[in-house]
């Protein structure tokens, strides 16, 4: 019997094919990170005051700053107050100006933005100040939450139903919800379609770079990551300048749901010969791999097709002590690397999601966080081929937790 990985080697294990294939699943992760723009590049707590044109029915003539001194009382320092306005009354402009309102409230009837960076936001959209100034940070945490619940779904799913399937379906959902969240009336829709889209692309993520990997060889599979890593840093460099040139994030999601439809161009990518092997469908993989050979220019001997094994489901209770062993000491393994991976998680999500925090040009900021990525990427598949897997983990967790301690030895606004 001939085992899936010779008839890969046999047919060509890097070939034009597989180029191809790479460049088709990887270059759609430049567009993953853009569908966050809406609510990185948010100006949390913009100048503002209550919305009182409740008075102007009563004087129309009123200037904008009588208007504010009569309604919107001010704070302790002199301030117009951001969060409050005095409660609407019933009388006429002269008792108004004679007596004055004391009784305040919440603010009955919106916001009035001023000095803005961005045309629109979902906080001046959805009024996310005030009490609600909290809601930023939810729907980041819900997106993120999405990115889980797709991972964690369309895992399973992609054993059961094939690596294309779950790698188009979430195209499907990505276009759909993008454009969803545009239209939202509410932050209640927003942040439902956030978590689709979140879901969805924790689903691509994933699915894609296993479906690549799958018609790869073991020498070159490394490559696929760091490639769809490098595209998904060019995508922040992105995102920078479409909210540069598009101030208004309901724009922005339109512009990206046209770009999403370029994902529908890569139907034509194939499933995987070694899931469809998995599954026992030897005659649907068995023409693709004609199809792969012919495309890569590789001659395969027919008896050498007749011959390919199904690739075997590993049943616990068949195995050998020894190997039992040995298989939980790598669950051992998996266990540390996942801790790992959340650890890692939380420092670079913690930078990304808090880029208009530094004080800095925001938009240089995120530009800047994704060119620099491009280079760190291009080593690490440098890196996992010469040096090998675990040290080159070994050495990046090292230089991330020294550089992550030194950030301790800056304190806020020490160097303004």
């Amino acid at each position: 019997m001939v085992d899936f990985g010779e008839i890969l080697i046999t047919i060509g294990d890097f070939g034009h094919f597989q180029k191809l294939l790479l460049l088709g699943l990887a270059s759609p992760h430049f567009l993953l990170p853009v569908f966050f723009c809406s609510f990185l590049f948010i100006q949390s707590d913009p100048e503002r005051y209550c919305n009182t044109k409740w008075i102007l029915k009563v004087d129309p003539n009123l200037t904008a700053e009588e208007q504010l001194n009569l309604t919107v009382p001010r704070e302790q320092d002199g301030s117009f107050s951001r969060c409050r306005m005095f409660t609407p009354v019933d009388w006429d402009i002269n008792a108004i100006r004679e007596h004055g309102l004391n009784r305040t409230t919440g603010c009955m009837n919106g916001y009035v933005y001023s000095n803005m960076l961005y045309e629109s936001t979902i906080v001046t959209d959805f009024d996310l100040v005030c009490e609600k100034s909290n809601m930023p940070e939810i729907t980041q945490t819900i997106a993120m939450t999405g990115l889980l619940a797709g991972s964690i779904i369309f895992g399973p799913l992609a054993d059961m139903y094939g690596r294309k399937k779950t790698t188009q379906l979430p195209v499907v959902l990505l276009v759909i919800f993008v454009i969803v969240a545009g239209v939202s009336p509410n932050i209640h829709v927003y942040n439902v379609s956030q978590f689709i889209v979140g879901a969805a692309l924790g689903a691509y993520r994933m699915n894609s770079i296993v479906l690549a990997t799958e018609w790869i060889g073991i020498n070159k599979r490394s490559l696929a990551s760091c490639l769809s890593q490098v595209f998904g840093s060019f995508g922040q460099c992105a995102v920078a300048g479409l909210v540069y040139v598009i101030r208004n994030w309901r724009k922005a999601q339109y512009v990206m749901a046209v770009y999403s439809l370029f994902l529908f161009s890569f139907r034509w990518i194939p499933e995987s010969a070694r899931w469809l092997l998995g599954q026992g469908r030897r005659d649907e993989a068995k023409k693709l791999i004609r199809k792969v050979a012919a495309i890569n220019k590789r001659e395969l001997p027919e008896h050498m097709l007749d011959k390919v094994n199904e690739e075997k489901k590993v049943e616990m209770k068949h195995l050998p002590f020894a190997f039992v062993l040995r298989f939980h000491k790598h669950e051992l393994t998996s266990s540390c690397s996942l801790m790992l991976r959340f650890s890692l998680n939380l420092g670079y999500m913690c930078l990304i999601l808090n880029v208009g925090k530094f004080g800095l040009n925001i938009f240089l900021v995120q530009f800047l966080f994704g060119i620099t990525e491009v280079p760190a990427h291009l080593l690490c598949f440098w890196f996992l081929e010469f040096l090998g897997r675990k040290k080159s983990l070994q050495s990046t967790l090292l230089i991330g937790g020294v550089v992550c301690l030194l950030t301790l030895a800056f304190t806020p606004g020490k160097n303004r």
